[in-house]
This record gives C-alpha cells, structure tokens and sequence, in this order.
C-alpha cells in the first residue's frame, strides 16, 4: 500500500520503563539506568526503526522518601541528550524544559548550542513542573498556582524565541582585510524588560540555517492549549481513547483559532503504551506478567497523584468513589481528565482502575498483534485525532524492540510510516514547512 498520510513516531524515556513494575522483571534494566551507555542504547534502537525523535521526562526532584520509586531520569536530560547525539545521526533529541525553574538566556544558549552540535536534531518540550517538592530544589516553598506559572511560561517562551532569533550566522562575516567578523548592525540588543525576566541580549551565538528547535507543549489545561496555540510546533497529549483524543483536537483548533497564529497548524501526538506480541495471547501475557509484579501501595501513590486525594479508605475491588469534576481539580488537569475518562469509560473497580493507570498514567494503551496494533493507529490517523504517537514502553529497552521489530515493519507494509529518514533536520522529518 501507497498511503499519503504518514505518521511521526516518538519515544518517551522514562526511568526502565513506564510500567511501576518494569523494574521488578527477571531481566530489566534497573542495574544499568545509571550509566549513560543505557541511554546511548535506547536512542540506537529508536533510530534503528526511523523514529522521529527520542524525548526525555524529568522533575526537578528525587522521590527520596519513596523506596521503591526511581526517578524519571536519572541524568539531567541535556548532558544526556549530548551524549546521545555523538552514537546517532538522525533521531530527533528534545528535552524536558521547565519555565519555573529556568532561566531563558541559560536554556536557549544550551540548546542553540545543541542545535548546532547536531546540526539541527533539537526539540524542547515546555513545562511548568508539577509538584512542591520539585520547587523546594529551587527556593520556592510551594510551587505556584497554575496561572501565575503559565503566566511565567509565556513570557519564558517570548524571550526564548527573541533569543534564537537574535541573530543568525550570516551576520557572522570574518573579513581580515576590513578587520571585521561580524555584521554589528544585525546584532543588536532586544532588551526585554518583563514581569519574571529582564534579558538584554543577543545570544552569544546565532541561528544556523536548520533554524529553532523544535518547540513542543505538553499542558492539557485551558492554560497550556493556549499556550500550544501560541508558540508550539506540535504537542504531546494524553487521550485514554479517540473521543478524549477528537475532544482535545477540537479545543486546540479552536485556541489557534483565537491566538495570534490562526492560520497555523500544530501537530498532535498522543501517549501510546503497547504490548505487542506475535499473538494476541502472548501479548496478554506480557501485560499480566507486569501487573502481578505490582506492589498495591506503590499504584495508590501514583493514583493519589493523579487525583490529589487520599485513597486509604478505598476498597479495592469496590467501584472507584465519585470525584469532583474536572473545573474543581487544582491539580495536573491532564491526567486528572483521563482519570475520570477511564472510570466513564469502564465503570472500574479501584483494582481494574489500577491496571489500566499503572504503565503511561491512562494514554492510549494497545494489546495485541502488530495487525491489531496498526490498525487502531491508522484510524486514530485517519479521523485526525492524531499526527503521531509518543511511545511509552512499559519495559525499557524491551518493548521498545518489540515495537521496532513488529509493529513499525507493519506500519511501513501500509505505507503510514518512513522506511527512511526523510529530512537532515528534526524540522524537516516532523514536515513543519508544509504548515
């Protein structure tokens, strides 16, 4: 088959896997999650199947009061991504950036810099953190309300983008006769001069011709469409099925239809979590394998999380209690949206709730066969809930080649998927020009 529609795969790295018992396994990684070369691995074999990109989670904070817990990442995601760079040659790398906590000249000198060292491979995905204990690494007590830290990223992203736009290399002229280097008049101070940041400028270095990384958008919030709307190229999502999916697509047409950039097109890449297997059955198993390993205290934690509740008084295999609605939630809205999504869905006992919420937090989740597996992707394609998917393993770095080994050969057979890598750039494969 010649389908005209492609999609764009990611890979979300999380600690060894994004199931809470990944670690657990006979034969997980838990023992090389410190070294740099398991991370070099895992960007080999997501370039080895065409993958668009490799992105990291992170917090700004170790779970020490959990033993049981490792965190997100273990290295700081752009030393990392640096190493990564130098073992691959075409997957895109995008990080993890915090508007609370970083400061805009330092983060976009950083990943100019990247940019450059990897000629044009770099994307950053814009977050605001999420938990207090994250800012009490960083002097704040308590982190801020949802506003005042979406307030703080819009003014982040401004000043990032006047950053890498404050010049580019053809300013850059060494000419030893006239005992010049550089075009001064087209390198001059911006001066922002805001709420949360004073940044004169320019960037001490200046834009290739493969342009500004990539900007992604992570929030699910009223909030963080609006911010997609206004600066990102493509965001992540988090959508338990396709009308969760069709429902987030519509609010964030219509946030680009009320932003500056109305014409603009951003696009939609929603979590995936699979277990492939060669058989439906083999790939149940894989599942079950994981979820029995599961300590019950450690899926509550996640669960309080998510809905900012304590869940002590809950009976396991009693139906999940009523929760507030979604306007009431001062939390994560994201995942809070998907929690309710499940229970509307399924009706579960805190048990089934569990199970489903315990790899990926409640995105997309496939089981079966790589035909199986293809064929929900095509239509989530196909309706246009989605550009592309960002993968989640539930074990890292096997279903990881589970997925590159059965279910991106079934993808390219349809035609929906790369059998090469089409652009030099991050920019060029995700098509961005075409927007």
């Amino acid at each position: 088959m010649n389908n005209s529609k492609q999609l764009n795969i990611g890979i979300l790295l999380y600690g060894v896997g994004h199931h809470q018992a990944a670690w657990l396994e006979d034969d997980s990684s838990v023992n090389e999650f410190t070294t740099i070369e398991y991370y070099e691995n895992l960007a080999k074999i997501a370039e080895r199947g065409k993958f668009d990109a490799v992105f990291f989670a992170d917090s700004q904070a170790f779970p020490a009061d959990s033993p049981t817990e490792l965190p997100a990442s273990y290295f700081d995601p752009m030393i990392a991504l640096t190493a990564m760079s130098k073992v691959t040659d075409n997957v895109g790398l995008v990080s993890t950036i915090s508007s609370t906590f970083n400061n805009p000249f330092t983060t976009a000198r950083q990943l100019l810099t990247l940019q450059h060292i990897t000629k044009g491979r770099m994307g950053w995905n814009l977050v605001t953190s999420m938990t207090d204990r994250e800012a009490q690494n960083h002097s704040i007590p308590e982190l801020p309300e949802r506003a005042v830290r979406y307030k703080k990223a819009d003014e982040f992203a401004e000043v990032m983008n006047k950053l890498f736009e404050s010049w580019s290399i053809e300013s850059y002229k060494p000419d030893k006769e006239n005992n010049t280097i550089t075009k001064n008049k087209n390198i001059q101070p911006f001066n922002h001069n805001g709420e949360n940041f004073q940044v004169k400028g320019p960037l001490t270095l200046p834009l290739r011709k493969e342009g500004k990384p990539v900007a992604m958008q992570a929030g699910a919030s009223k909030e963080g469409v609006a911010l997609a709307a206004k600066y990102a190229d493509a965001v992540y999502s988090v959508s338990w099925n396709l009308r969760q999916a069709n429902i987030y697509r519509e609010k964030l047409n219509q946030a680009i239809k009320e932003s500056r950039r109305p014409d603009n097109y951003i696009k939609v890449f929603p979590g995936l979590v699979t277990y492939v297997g060669k058989t439906r059955e083999e790939a149940q198993e894989k599942k079950a394998k994981l979820d029995n390993l599961l300590p019950i205290d450690t899926a509550l934690n996640q669960l309080e999380f998510f809905i900012q509740q304590d869940t002590k008084s809950w009976k396991l295999d009693e139906k999940v209690p009523k929760l507030p609605p979604v306007e009431e939630f001062k939390g994560p809205v994201g995942r809070y949206q998907t929690v309710l999504e499940i229970i509307e869905d399924r009706n579960p006992t805190v048990r089934e709730l569990l199970g489903y919420l315990n790899a990926g937090g409640g995105h997309l989740t496939l089981i079966g066969t790589p035909e199986e597996i293809v064929d929900e992707l095509e239509r989530w394609m196909n309706e246009g809930a989605a550009d592309g998917f960002n993968l989640m393993p539930p074990t890292l770095p096997g279903s990881l080649e589970d997925f590159v080994d059965l279910v991106i050969p079934e993808m390219q057979k349809r035609g929906i998927f790369r059998r090469d890598y089409n652009g030099e750039t991050f920019r060029e494969m995700l098509e961005l020009d075409k927007y």
